[in-house]
């Protein structure tokens, strides 16, 4: 289990250097790569965790709400940004340049029904579980925050890399609260993904 579990945190690593990293040069495939990369995932966590979970009315319900907080939340902290930093504003113009000849309606159904639900599965589902059994939970969840925190640093980006700290602080700390909200995490996920970056951008 410990080994699969190194094994599989490494390749989100190398993934998400190849997908992220500008000297890779790659921006303009960055959709192609991220579906490739959640397909990778996906993958990692059906073959070597356990996709048991209940996907109910409430679950779906309380997966919206989260994504509405979220998208909230983040919008407050885009004009707090904007106001602190100098280079927030073009970093975030960046992120939203990667891979802009994708047709929108195209990422929108990426992130909703590919790498919204493969994230989740994978981090929370996968490797917050398994952390949280070799671990205590909270030490679980600290690990597993560090350390989908830290593939994003890849990206050179100051804010991308802020932006995964707290919405992977969000998920997280709920899964550490309620596993079984799993499935309300893997909606809030896939619904906030598809509409910061394409229905209502920043």
């Amino acid at each position: 289990m410990k080994k699969r579990l190194a094994i599989s945190i490494c390749v989100s690593f190398v993934l998400w250097y190849i997908m992220l990293n500008p000297l890779m040069g790659l921006q303009e495939f960055f959709w192609q790569s991220m579906a490739l990369s959640s397909i990778t995932l996906f993958l990692m966590a059906y073959c070597w965790g356990e996709m048991k979970f209940e996907l109910t009315f409430k679950q779906v319900g309380l997966g919206i709400l989260l994504a509405a907080v979220l998208w909230g939340i983040f919008w407050t902290g885009d004009k707090l940004s904007s106001l602190m930093f100098d280079f927030a504003d073009s970093q975030v113009d960046s992120i939203y340049s990667m891979g802009e000849k994708m047709p929108k309606w195209a990422i929108t159904i990426q992130l909703l029904v590919l790498t919204g639900p493969a994230e989740e599965l994978f981090w929370r589902g996968y490797v917050q579980k398994q952390l949280s059994t070799i671990f205590k939970p909270f030490v679980g969840f600290l690990i597993t925050l560090g350390v989908y925190t830290l593939i994003h640093v890849w990206s050179l980006n100051f804010m991308l890399v802020m932006a995964a700290m707290v919405a992977g602080a969000v998920w997280g700390f709920l899964y550490y609260l309620k596993p079984s909200w799993l499935p309300a995490l893997i909606i809030s996920h896939a619904l906030w993904d598809a509409t910061v970056f394409s229905i209502f951008p920043y």
